[in-house]
């Protein structure tokens, strides 16, 4: 039984692990986690904005997303809930702990009022495309980004 709950200063470690268990993380991530800790313990002071563990029965972290809850003026006004962030440790994925992952986000998200959930994914990855579709989640905008550094 996976139990997801709010993550703790120390689990970030294991966190960032997770963030580079992939081809795309492992060239984006780096080693030092001083700049990591100094971002959770920010995101920890922000109202709406929460960083989520899924832990096994020993109490390791194994899967880990982002969850912000935003408000704004449309779709009448619509709060959403913004997930970011999404693994699942590589010696566990296609064991259904992604779908256990995103019931819990889903509950979170109507818990706070949301009107609907949206994520962002890297274009290159195409397992977790299909993987979303799955969930009823469609692709229905372009997303863009700018590199500021």
């Amino acid at each position: 039984m996976i139990e997801f709950r709010t993550a703790r200063r120390e689990d970030v470690a294991e966190v960032v692990a997770l963030l580079a268990d992939d081809v795309l993380g492992a060239a984006r991530e780096a080693g030092d986690l001083a700049p990591y800790l100094a971002a959770f313990d920010h995101m920890a002071g922000e109202a709406g904005n929460t960083l989520i563990v899924g832990t096994d029965a020993a109490g390791g972290v194994i899967a880990t997303y982002q969850i912000t809850f935003i408000i704004g003026l449309s779709l009448r006004a619509a709060r959403r809930a913004q997930i970011e962030s999404v693994r699942v440790a590589g010696s566990m994925r296609g064991q259904g702990i992604g779908r256990q992952m995103f019931a819990d986000a889903i509950a979170r998200a109507r818990n706070e009022g949301c009107a609907l959930v949206q994520l962002t994914m890297n274009a290159q990855r195409a397992d977790a495309n299909r993987f979303y579709e799955s969930l009823g989640f469609v692709p229905s905008h372009t997303g863009f980004k700018l590199a500021l550094s």
